[in-house]
């Protein structure tokens, strides 16, 4: 019988409680405790080690043919702490999938994440010392921006759901912490 506080094993005998006693068992997960792996990348990290804003590769995949996909976590504000609000992410997205490709062929998706505390940016083979430019690059064409491109309902699913100042703070404050964008964990 396993001992140590992550088991779920329970032995009745243990109880004392006389046979044929109902007994419900409640797994309680403790907040120290290792989870089990998960498939998704993300649902593995402890978002309460992490201090944003940093950069950090999510994941990498080699392809069948010799490819590496590098999948970046690009985090602007602290997990369950702050986030950006919905219409500053959609345009950081919009600003960052347009702007990012006038300095890379080697982005292939830029994406909010759902939580809404940062981005992931799928490349193809961008290694940090090359993806830390072109991101910082992307986020000073934000700051130049005069319009959020496709903020428009011909071009965007939700085109009035955006703001060009929202999108431009929050690349300010991401770039005044380029320093720091390598340090993931507090």
């Amino acid at each position: 019988m396993p001992s140590d506080e992550t088991s779920c094993a329970v032995r009745l005998d243990v109880l004392r409680l006389p046979r044929g006693t109902p007994v419900l068992v409640v797994p309680v997960l403790r907040e120290d405790r290792v989870m089990e792996k998960m498939n998704v990348e993300s649902f593995n990290l402890d978002h309460r080690a992490v201090a944003a804003p940093y950069v950090r590769i999510a994941d990498r995949k080699v392809l069948p043919g010799g490819d590496t996909l590098i999948k970046y976590d690009i985090r602007f504000t602290q997990p369950n702490t702050a986030h950006l609000e919905m219409p500053t992410v959609h345009s950081i997205e919009h600003l960052s999938a347009e702007h990012m490709r006038n300095h890379t062929d080697r982005l292939i998706d830029f994406s909010p994440m759902g939580c809404q505390t940062g981005f992931y940016a799928l490349t193809l083979g961008l290694e940090p010392e090359k993806f830390f430019p072109i991101l910082e690059a992307t986020l000073n064409d934000i700051l130049n921006a005069t319009e959020v491109p496709a903020a428009n309902e011909v071009q965007c699913g939700w085109g009035a759901n955006h703001t060009l100042e929202g999108a431009q703070a929050a690349a300010r404050e991401f770039l005044a912490a380029r320093d720091e964008w390598a340090q993931v964990m507090a």
